[in-house]
């Protein structure tokens, strides 16, 4: 279902940070989509359901661009995004320091421990769904365990931006972490974008991405 050709359109820098990215999405999709249920028997709800998913992830990591969650803020940018974490004090002294605001941001909480910990660095947003935080790490190398890829995300974060790997660990985000199957299959935007993002950061974008992914796809 998914081409290089399709990729390299929807993604086309998609390979600049990480070499072979696009080339292992490609390789891997259709036995990793399969086996999470995403791909059926029914061709045209698969097509709407690879568009779903492939559309969050185009937004999440900015189409094969943002692997690793950029949290170079400035002092505005702090204050909008994370105001319950940051005073207008602590934003102007932490402004451009992304390993600093990291484990502000999300240290703490999420399963991370709170700083001098560099846990929410650590485990800031990384791979195409942005995995964040150590709890939802755990979780979800348990459920690939589950599943019978038995990887060690915790230890090795690099297998999260492996092409052989990254488009499984987001998959099992998606589908067995985040519950997204079934807002995904229903069309449900909304509803898929809360349990994926746990909010409605970027909708429009989402949907926008979600809609050039349908057209390439050929759902009807």
């Amino acid at each position: 279902m998914l081409t290089l050709e399709i990729m390299q359109r929807r993604w086309p820098h998609g390979d600049q940070h990480v070499p072979g990215l696009l080339e292992g999405i490609v390789a891997t999709h259709d036995q990793v989509f399969r086996k999470y249920g995403i791909i059926t028997d029914n061709d045209q709800l698969s097509r709407r359901t690879v568009a779903h998913a492939m559309g969050q992830f185009s937004e999440e990591c900015g189409c094969g661009l943002e692997l690793l969650e950029n949290m170079n803020y400035s002092k505005e940018g702090l204050l909008r995004v994370f105001p319950k974490h940051f005073t207008v004090s602590l934003a102007e002294r932490c402004q451009h320091n992304p390993k600093i605001i990291a484990c502000i941001a999300y240290g703490g909480r999420m399963g991370n421990k709170p700083p001098p910990s560099l846990d929410g660095y650590n485990r800031r947003g990384t791979g195409l769904s942005q995995l964040t935080g150590e709890a939802l790490w755990q979780e979800c190398q348990d459920k690939l365990k589950a599943r019978g890829l038995d990887i060690d995300i915790m230890s090795n974060p690099g297998l999260l931006l492996d092409p052989n790997y990254t488009l499984e660990i987001a998959v099992c985000d998606y589908v067995d972490v985040c519950g997204c199957l079934p807002h995904a299959q229903a069309d449900d935007t909304l509803g898929e974008t809360k349990a994926l993002n746990g909010g409605v950061n970027g909708l429009d974008e989402r949907k926008h991405q979600i809609m050039l992914w349908k057209h390439d796809l050929g759902v009807l």
